[in-house]
């Protein structure tokens, strides 16, 4: 892909799509209509991402307040910003931390002024890059490196400019989201140079600032009141209750055009590691604004580059382009980087909504960048040797365990996939233990005791977690482990109610049972009998897409809560405006309807995305749902943990992927341009590799290892997949 067709507009606004019609009209949106992504400057798995606060929800950016569910209401009524920030989280909805730290103002006002906030003019982003003009007549361009940042600011004429650096802010400007830190400093070092510490949540954040304004005066600031000729502040303690703004600024004439660039080196191991930092992303300082800018406009352009499709809609392509750019700005991969522990290593955070990103962002990267998902992998191992447990979300905090309720075992998917595809770099036997023991803590031992836990979701990720972790003591050689895991394995039996054929009535984060009952397990035939088999199965499938179903009414803005009681009563897909469900589509494979996949997957690529600023039609949750996206193009959907790709009709002609040091072509015949509201298309037949593929599914070795897919597409179903489902394997062994 081409990185001029990205937008990293798509999903900062509410969503504004064309009404939807067929299926796509009866299903349900339960989440927040926006996909609270920021355009903001980013580097592809970096530490660091940069764009301008407005204090909004939940990135900082943006005019919008919190929402729970329904469109969000207004905060502003229009785009503002009172500066510019760094640590946005991508999509999320409300996951509690916040960052956005060291907040630059440019200013010609005085310095009493700040906090105060301006309108915000011709915004322009691309991958690495933002720019925006202030009200004030000031223009912003940022850019990021791996750990650093680069701001540039050009001045209108004026005698009293300022950059203001502002190292007391964080959190959000909407009640109760805040950020205070506990400890801080902050040190002049010699003009045009400084260096400081926060500690927030625990977390230290060490900064080092260089800019080539040496000229102007340069001093402190306490309580929005200069401090001349000090050069050092120390606090040992803050409290919200006694927290004053502090910081640094630089200031002094401007004259029209003038330009003033301000570089920070950014660790979470002290100010000398900041200060390695930026030297390394600067070139020891001889690199300035521009040449960051190419130099991380390269990183993207080689990892868009990753995949090209063939298509004649610029409008497609944009979509598919911001979608895997979005795929890969979270997590926040930070080598050597571990604030809690003195060892060097892998370290990672922002892993913020892992109970999404598990089923399509990881696979995605493993696919795509094989030694990034190593080097994830190995940070999740080393987070769960120091801190007791592998994290369902980590942030740049400590506890690993914050997002426990959400999910259980979810590394174990990951680390599945990793080791049966046998990419080198991490030791299994290390691997094993922490993936036996991990699986006691939390909802673990009620599950050994009773068989089941609730919420009943949790039952089916530990049975899933012990089968993945069979997998890994197969590879390991550890036969007693296989053989005390199998029964474990089988207890997802005890999810579900035979009766009804879905899941227990119990406690659902962000749904209901029937969100959750159509999930892609190890043991799929086992699954479909315990419904009552292929067709009451295909028709629990059917009821919950809403097949034969009346078009439904979308929550507004503050809906009512008998409006979402009633909407939840509904147990209907949700379009992916929330990711529970996201696998659902592909439930219908295993009863040998690949053609009902195909007709669900066609009205949400070309009903439930689109361009411009309201184009996601919910959170962009860190990238799970435009990797969603990305697979369902490719006509490919990855089963997390069991290295196994389903097989679609694509929404391209043709495809290349490339996947590592391999590359995999995509080619179709009998495809016809696709648009929203038309008909679906079928696969008809296929081949692998010049080989028939009656199959609708590839092994994940087949797939990684390259070649040529080549499917015949039509208008109408031949057949085709559904004599041989996918895999079943109950045992780990099979």
């Amino acid at each position: 892909m081409q990185m001029s067709a990205v937008d990293p507009f798509i999903g900062t606004e509410p969503t504004e799509l064309p009404p939807q019609t067929g299926l796509a009209a009866t299903w349900w949106w339960p989440k927040p209509q926006i996909g609270n992504t920021h355009p903001g400057a980013t580097y592809p798995l970096g530490m660091v991402s940069a764009c301008a606060y407005s204090g909004a929800y939940p990135t900082g950016y943006g005019r919008h307040t919190i929402s729970t569910d329904g469109r969000p209401p207004e905060l502003y009524d229009r785009q503002l910003a009172s500066g510019f920030t760094h640590f946005q989280q991508s999509g999320t909805g409300a996951i509690r931390k916040y960052y956005n730290y060291f907040r630059v103002t440019p200013m010609v006002e005085p310095l009493d002024a700040l906090g105060r906030t301006w309108d915000l003019l011709d915004e322009e982003a691309e991958p690495g890059r933002y720019a925006a003009t202030l009200d004030s007549g000031i223009r912003a361009e940022i850019t990021v490196g791996p750990k650093s940042a680069v701001h540039r600011y050009t001045f209108p004429n004026h005698p009293n400019a300022r950059v203001v650096i502002d190292l007391s802010l964080g959190g959000l400007a909407i009640p109760y989201s805040s950020t205070v830190p506990l400890r801080a400093h902050l040190e002049a070092l010699s003009p045009g140079v400084a260096q400081g510490e926060i500690v927030v949540e625990g977390a230290p954040l060490a900064v080092h600032i260089e800019t080539d304004a040496e000229q102007w005066r340069q001093m402190l600031w306490y309580d929005r009141r200069l401090m001349p000729g000090g050069t050092r502040l120390d606090f040992g303690s803050i409290r919200p209750t006694t927290l004053r703004p502090f910081g640094i600024m630089w200031a002094g004439p401007a004259s029209a055009g003038q330009t003033v660039e301000i570089r920070f080196g950014f660790s979470l191991r002290g100010v000398e590691q900041a200060r390695r930092n930026l030297e390394r992303d600067t070139d020891g300082g001889r690199h300035g604004f521009e040449e960051r800018s190419e130099r991380t406009g390269a990183a993207w352009r080689d990892l868009l580059a990753s995949i090209d499709i063939v298509t004649p809609s610029e409008e497609r392509r944009q979509v598919f382009a911001t979608a895997l750019y979005h795929s890969f700005i979270k997590p926040c991969l930070a080598l050597d980087e571990s604030p809690f522990w003195p060892t060097d290593g892998p370290f990672v955070y922002d892993l913020s909504t892992m109970w999404d990103i598990y089923r399509t962002q990881l696979p995605l990267i493993t696919a795509l960048r094989p030694d990034k998902a190593v080097e994830l992998a190995n940070a999740l191992l080393t987070i769960c040797e120091q801190e007791g447990n592998f994290p369902i979300g980590y942030r740049m905090t400590r506890g690993s365990d914050a997002f426990s309720r959400q999910a259980s075992a979810l590394a174990h998917t990951f680390l599945a996939d990793l080791c049966q595809l046998g990419l080198p770099g991490i030791d299994w036997e290390w691997a094993l233990v922490h993936l036996h023991n991990d699986l006691r803590r939390t909802y673990g031992e009620e599950f050994l005791q009773y068989g089941a836990v609730h919420p009943i979701t949790h039952t089916l990720d530990l049975a899933f977690g012990y089968w993945c972790t069979a997998k890994v003591a197969a590879v390991v050689g550890d036969r007693q482990l296989l053989e005390d895991f199998a029964p474990l394995a089988e207890q997802w039996r005890g999810a579900y109610d035979e009766q009804t054929g879905l899941l227990l009535d119990s406690t659902y984060y962000e749904g209901t049972k029937w969100n959750y009952s159509f999930r892609l397990q190890h043991d799929m035939a086992g699954r479909i009998e315990l419904a009552g088999g292929p067709e009451a199965f295909t028709a629990l499938l059917d009821r919950f897409f809403g097949v034969g179903a009346e078009p439904v009414v979308q929550p507004g803005v503050r809906p009512a809560a008998e409006e979402i009681r009633d909407g939840f009563a509904l147990g209907r897909f949700e379009g992916l405006n929330n990711e529970p469900d996201m696998e659902a589509p592909w439930a219908y494979h295993y009863v040998g309807r690949p053609d009902r996949t195909a007709e669900i997957v066609h009205d949400i690529v070309h009903q439930q995305f689109g361009t411009g600023r309201g184009g996601l039609p919910g959170n962009d949750d860190s990238g799970g749902l435009s990797s969603w996206y990305v697979w369902a193009t490719l006509g490919l959907f990855p089963v997390a943990g069991q290295a196994l790709f389903l097989v679609n009709a694509p929404a391209v002609a043709e495809t290349t992927v490339r996947l590592g040091e391999a590359v995999l072509r995509i080619e179709t015949t009998g495809f016809v341009e696709p648009f929203a509201g038309g008909p679906a298309q079928y696969v008809r037949s296929a081949s692998f590799n010049g080989r028939r593929l009656d199959r609708s599914w590839l092994h994940a070795a087949e797939l990684h290892g390259g070649g040529h897919l080549h499917l015949e597409l039509g208008p109408e179903a031949s057949g085709w997949g559904a004599e041989h489902s996918p895999p079943s394997r109950p045992s780990a062994t099979d």
